[in-house]
């Protein structure tokens, strides 16, 4: 029993001795957090969390989600279970503006969005589809089981694979869905933060405040899940985790004294005091590209190093400060920027590209969708537009326009009709943006009548319609922040190789949301008629039930009354006041029993008289 003892004991620590050992011995698993912060015009600031874990084993091999190290169980499941091969999920509340921020790591639209690809093996994706979005969103905390056929649609063009393939992949093995209404609360971002080696304990994650992230003009919870190359031959495959979060700040309205200078503790109500013990690396990165030669900021303290790296034509200067190393001098991490001038802040850069979608028309009957899109390259570019809008919206397709100037643009077009209360209208395009120039796509829609029942609670408020989504491979990378397509990792940027003279920078952005109204019913209308019918009924029934259930009955004029009324006539005699009568039938049947009773007594009388006249005579 001692030697049992003593061998679950052995187990126990060696166990702890796996757990807590770092990564590179396991040789399996590589954990890295980063921090990358760009200060942004008007005085807002971009902070980006980015936490990878780069898992070298094959997301189609059975075998691999048997046993997990840094890798979260519970999503490894998930995506076994389901034949997940790629999993993009983002839960945004706010607006990314493009034209004054430029371009985030990961875009997102608001609310909640979902696209999948299944591995070609799944044979019943639909089914897949519904199993998966229910999983994920008991495992988020959010309300993705609502992404049913009404708001799923499969892309032809758009959303491909953004990970390694063995070979072509079905299309059909493709599921998107979004819903635009979502709200984003502390609820999902537990659960999201739990799936981190470290959770919340240690590591750029301590950072993580919720009540000033939901404060903010923008914040963004992003997982995406892919296959990529183990290494540079790519030879084997290795499963990508990347958990990101992005939160936009108003540093001049949240000040005190109205200053655009900031620091951590001031972004996130804390300074930085520990790192990740199973992180291979703990970075935090500042964008100091418009700082062109150190005269509109300062940071302190002086980081650690700073690159300076070409992307395409434009370049990018990053200072750089490694956690780990700073943090063994026995002081926490606050690092501020504070700007030369207060009056003098970062410009606004109008990006390549960038868009404006919105509602035309008046009424409740017609109305339209519009999308301007802004090309600022000297070159024209080709873009592939996709747009879905609810079975409710009867898109007319004939009055589909793609213009520049007035002048039609020719475009490719894939479009598949709504059905009603089955699935939603789904319009994809492919054109081209001629240079320095704005188009127009815009097409008109009727307002359908819904059931009463499918209204909701809020049923004045509006119907959201979720974002437009535009892809492009861009030559330009002004203000363009995410890394490349091979590595996740934001400090990928200082190593990454350019393919050509001419390389090109994945590009996909969202427009607005809209809010369409209905025609509403009148919900009150039933309860007023309801008042109405219960009044008229109350009235009607006491007259009725007074006129049907009253007995008239004759009271016997000599009954002699009862010690109650002779109270009453006695108070009312000292008093002196002549009693009242009442004016009922009772009160009228015994003034007439009186009469008759006074006239008998008469005639009586008069009878008694005349007998004994002639008794006299």
């Amino acid at each position: 029993m001692a030697a049992y003892c003593c061998m679950n004991v052995k187990s126990f620590l060696l166990s702890l001795i796996l757990l807590f050992t770092p990564s590179s011995a396991v040789g399996r698993d590589e954990f890295t957090e980063e921090l990358m912060i760009k200060p942004l015009s008007g005085g807002f600031v971009y902070s980006h969390f980015q936490f990878t874990t780069k898992w070298n084993a094959s997301i189609h091999d059975s075998k691999t989600f048997t046993h997990f190290h840094l890798f979260p169980k519970s999503l490894g499941e998930v995506l076994k279970q389901y034949g997940v091969q790629e999993l993009h999920l983002s839960q945004t509340q706010g607006l990314w503006r493009h034209k004054l921020w430029g371009y985030p790591v990961h875009d997102a639209p608001p609310g909640a969005e979902l696209w999948v690809w299944f591995k070609p093996s799944v044979k019943d994706v639909n089914s897949a589809w519904t199993d998966l979005v229910n999983a994920v969103s008991g495992l988020f905390c959010s309300s993705l089981n609502f992404l049913d056929s009404k708001s799923t649609v499969i892309p032809r063009r758009n959303f491909q694979p953004l990970g390694v393939t063995s070979g072509p992949v079905p299309r059909y093995s493709v599921r998107y869905g979004a819903l635009p209404k979502e709200i984003v609360c502390t609820e999902n971002l537990t659960p999201w933060k739990k799936l981190l080696p470290c959770d919340s304990k240690a590591g750029l994650s301590t950072l993580f405040n919720a009540f000033l992230f939901h404060d903010a003009n923008y914040h963004s919870l992003g997982l995406h899940v892919r296959p990529v190359c183990a290494d540079e031959s790519c030879t084997e495959e290795a499963i990508e985790l990347t958990q990101s979060l992005s939160v936009v700040t108003d540093v001049i309205s949240t000040s005190l004294i109205g200053s655009p200078n900031w620091q951590l503790k001031s972004l996130f109500g804390n300074h930085l005091a520990s790192y990740c013990p199973l992180a291979s690396k703990s970075l935090i990165m500042v964008d100091i590209t418009s700082n062109k030669n150190d005269t509109l900021f300062k940071l302190t303290p002086e980081p650690t190093i700073t690159h300076t790296v070409f992307r395409g034509q434009q370049e990018h200067s990053y200072a750089t400060y490694d956690v780990r190393s700073m943090l063994q001098s026995g002081r926490a991490i606050n690092v501020g920027l504070t700007y030369s001038n207060n009056q003098k802040l970062v410009e606004a850069t109008p990006p390549p590209l960038h868009a404006h979608r919105f509602i035309t028309g008046h009424g409740l009957e017609d109305g339209g969708v519009s999308c301007l899109i802004s090309n600022t390259m000297p070159t024209n570019q080709t873009i592939s537009y996709m747009d879905v809008l609810p079975w409710f919206t009867r898109v007319k397709f004939s009055s589909l326009q793609v213009t520049n100037n007035g002048v039609n643009v020719p475009y490719k077009t894939f479009y598949l009709p709504a059905k009603d209360r089955v699935r939603p209208h789904q319009l994809e395009l492919t054109f081209t943006l001629w240079a320095k120039s704005v188009t127009k796509v815009h097409f008109t829609f009727t307002r359908a009548f819904l059931k009463w029942t499918e209204y909701p609670p809020d049923a004045h408020h509006g119907f959201h319609i979720g974002a437009a989504s535009i892809t492009a491979n861009i030559p330009s990378s002004l203000e363009y922040t995410a890394p490349g397509q091979t590595s996740s990792q934001l400090s990928s940027i200082f190593t990454e190789k350019p393919s050509d003279d001419n390389p090109r920078f994945f590009l996909r952005i969202h427009t607005e949301t809209l809010l369409v109204s209905l025609p509403t019913p009148d919900f009150s209308m039933p309860y007023n008629v309801i008042c109405l019918t219960c009044t008229v009924v109350a009235i009607a029934f006491g007259s009725i039930h007074n006129l049907t259930t009253r007995r008239f009955i004759q009271l016997d004029p000599l009954k002699k009354k009862g010690l109650l009324s002779k109270l009453k006539a006695l108070v009312a005699k000292l008093r002196g006041v002549q009693p009242e009568t009442k004016p009922t039938s009772e009160t009228q049947q015994d003034s007439v029993s009186d009469k008759k009773t006074e006239d008998l007594v008469s005639d009586k009388k008069t009878e008694d008289l005349v007998d004994e006249g002639e008794e006299r005579s």
